[in-house]
């Protein structure tokens, strides 16, 4: 590998990093609003709204790290040689992370449109289908040895795919939020509409530390390559 090629690879790496931890760190905060969110007796109504929609605006910077990480991960494994891929293909990984990007934004710019809802609508089959290819790619490598050679690259593929899966769970748990909110608002903080509402976030938080675990176990396999 020549010094402009590992230079290149030494870029997508530190752009990784820079990624990971946006994704990490901005969670992190997503998940604290949340929790101010639910205290209903410090916080009156009109401020927990407020916290709600900071969370939704700081939501975007892990969206948009998971969106860029799909073509950056590819591009990382042909650009350090674990895996020789066409052109054609690193083309076609920033195009489909280009358009899932644009589909994260579009929707949050107009969130609570029809446009919003037919954006998430083809969002939907795209993470599941990047889902399974991560999970495929990870499973196929540790059986046959390739395309990723190494176990803790073809681990880490598996454990990627396995992020995406919790990271869809999280979405369909906190689906409910939408009209269980709605309510809290027409009606007012109650024991009715305040408990629904605590257990859906409960369920979702379940996800969201999965997801914290396994973003976890990824970077140490990525930096530390145990096996």
């Amino acid at each position: 590998m020549d010094f402009m090629a590992v230079s290149f690879y030494q870029l997508l790496v530190f752009v990784h990093i820079i990624l990971f931890v946006l994704w990490l760190g901005a969670d992190v905060g997503v998940f604290m609003l949340g929790q101010h969110f639910r205290k209903r007796h410090k916080y009156d109504l009109p401020q927990r709204l407020i916290l709600l929609q900071l969370l939704v605006n700081l939501d975007m910077v892990p969206r948009t790290a998971w969106a860029l990480m799909v073509p950056l991960t590819l591009t990382m494994v042909d650009a350090g040689g674990w895996w020789d891929l066409p052109v054609w293909a690193l083309v076609a990984a920033w195009a489909v992370g280009g358009f899932w990007l644009w589909l994260v934004w579009d929707a949050h710019r107009h969130d609570q449109t029809e446009r919003a809802a037919r954006d998430r609508k083809i969002e939907k089959p795209l993470t599941i289908g990047l889902t399974a290819f991560y999970i495929g790619l990870g499973l196929l490598s540790l059986i046959q040895g390739a395309p990723l050679a190494p176990v803790w690259l073809a681990t880490k593929a598996l454990m990627f795919g396995l992020i995406f899966a919790a990271a869809i769970m999280i979405d369909v748990a906190f689906k409910p939020v939408g009209p269980q909110l709605a309510k809290l608002i027409a009606e007012g903080s109650s024991d009715e509409t305040e408990i629904p509402l605590l257990h859906t976030m409960d369920r979702t938080r379940i996800w969201v530390w999965i997801v914290y675990l396994l973003l976890v176990a990824t970077a140490f396999l990525g930096n530390i390559k145990p096996f």
